[in-house]
C-alpha cells in the first residue's frame, strides 16, 4: 500500500525536530548578527527542472522554529515545473528565515529529486499495467519521507521495511533448506503477511509458482528465462528487479509483468538546485 501524507504527520514532525537539532544545536550565532525584531520575505525558486516534493517538511521547519512565519506556496506538490520558477515566499523574523533555511531546503531539494526521478521512470510504463517499485535503499531515517515522494512522482511503493512482508531472497532460502521450506515457513510464522520470493531461474520460479504467494520477484534474469516466465500459466504477479535502467524498462514493458522494482528512485537521486534569497 502505498504511503500517504495524511499516515506519516507524526514522521513528518519527528523527522524535522530530528533535523533542527541536528543543524541547530546550541544555537544559530550566525544569526545573531541580524536585528532581533527584523522581519523580512524570502522566495525559494528551483534552478532545473523538476516535479515539487516535500512541502510538508518544509512547512514544518518554519511550524517548529518559528510559528509565526507566514508560507505562501505558488506551485502544488506533485507539479512538474521549469527551472527558474518560484516555488514559495516566506516572510517572518529575518532570524527564523535564515535559520530554517538549509534544513527546510535539504528536505525539499531530496524528496523533489525522488519525485522527479520517479516521475521519468512511470512516464516508461504509461499505458500499461506495470507499477514501478521502490526498495528499501533509502537515506537512513528518511525512508518514510522518500517512500512518499516516489509516490507523489507516480510510482509505487514496495514493503516499508522488514515488519509488513516477506521478501525471501537467497540467504534466507539458503539458511531455511530451499524455496519450499522457506514458504511454508513463512506461511506458518505469519500467514497474514504478504510473501514475496525472489529466484535466480527459472527453475526456481517453477518451484515457487507452486505456492499460493503473494509475488514472485526474478533478479537478474536472462531474456530467454523471462520469455519462458512470460509464457508460463502462473497466476501469480512477477516483478522484475535487478540493475533495472531506463532502456530496459522500456524492453520489459512488452512482457507480461505486474512489477518492476528500482533502487534507483532513491538510491541515485541528486539534490535539485533550489535557492532561497532575502528579497
Amino acid at each position: 500500500m502505498n504511503i500517504r501524507l495524511s499516515d506519516i504527520t507524526e514522521n513528518v514532525r519527528q523527522t524535522v525536530s530530528s533535523a533542527l537539532l541536528e543543524d541547530i544545536g546550541s544555537g544559530d550565532i550566525t544569526a545573531e548578527l541580524l536585528p532581533v525584531d527584523k522581519n523580512s520575505t524570502a522566495t525559494v525558486i528551483t534552478r532545473e527542472e523538476c516535479v515539487l516534493c516535500g512541502t510538508a517538511w518544509f512547512n514544518e521547519v518554519f511550524a517548529q522554529l518559528d510559528p509565526t512565519v507566514k508560507i505562501e506556496w505558488h506551485i502544488e506538490e506533485g507539479t512538474l515545473v521549469p527551472a527558474e520558477t518560484k516555488l514559495v515566499t516566506l516572510t517572518g523574523n529575518a532570524r527564523s528565515l535564515v535559520t530554517g533555511e538549509r534544513t527546510a531546503l535539504n528536505f525539499l531539494q531530496l524528496l523533489s529529486a525522488t519525485a522527479t526521478q520517479s516521475r521519468k521512470l512511470a512516464q516508461l510504463v504509461e499505458g500499461t499495467e506495470i507499477k514501478i517499485l521502490d526498495t528499501r535503499k533509502t537515506l537512513p531515517c528518511l525512508r518514510t519521507a522518500q517512500k512518499y515522494a516516489v509516490t507523489v512522482g507516480g510510482c509505487h511503493n514496495h514493503r516499508i521495511g522488514l515488519f509488513d512482508a516477506f521478501l525471501i531472497k537467497e540467504n534466507h532460502i539458503a539458511a531455511c533448506g530451499g524455496i519450499n521450506a522457506a514458504i511454508l515457513r513463512a506461511q506458518e510464522l505469519h500467514p497474514e503477511k504478504p510473501i514475496i520470493v525472489e529466484v535466480e531461474n527459472y527453475s526456481e520460479f517453477c518451484e515457487a509458482a507452486s505456492h499460493k504467494i503473494t509475488r514472485i520477484m526474478l533478479d537478474n534474469f536472462s531474456q530467454e528465462d523471462l520469455q519462458k516466465v512470460s509464457e508460463h500459466s502462473s497466476k501469480i504477479p512477477v516483478e522484475i528487479s535487478g540493475n533495472i535502467t531506463a532502456e530496459e524498462i522500456k524492453k520489459l514493458a512488452n512482457l507480461r509483468i505486474s512489477a518492476i522494482s528500482s533502487g534507483s528512485l532513491t538510491k541515485h537521486v541528486r539534490a535539485i538546485d533550489l535557492s532561497m534569497r532575502i528579497v
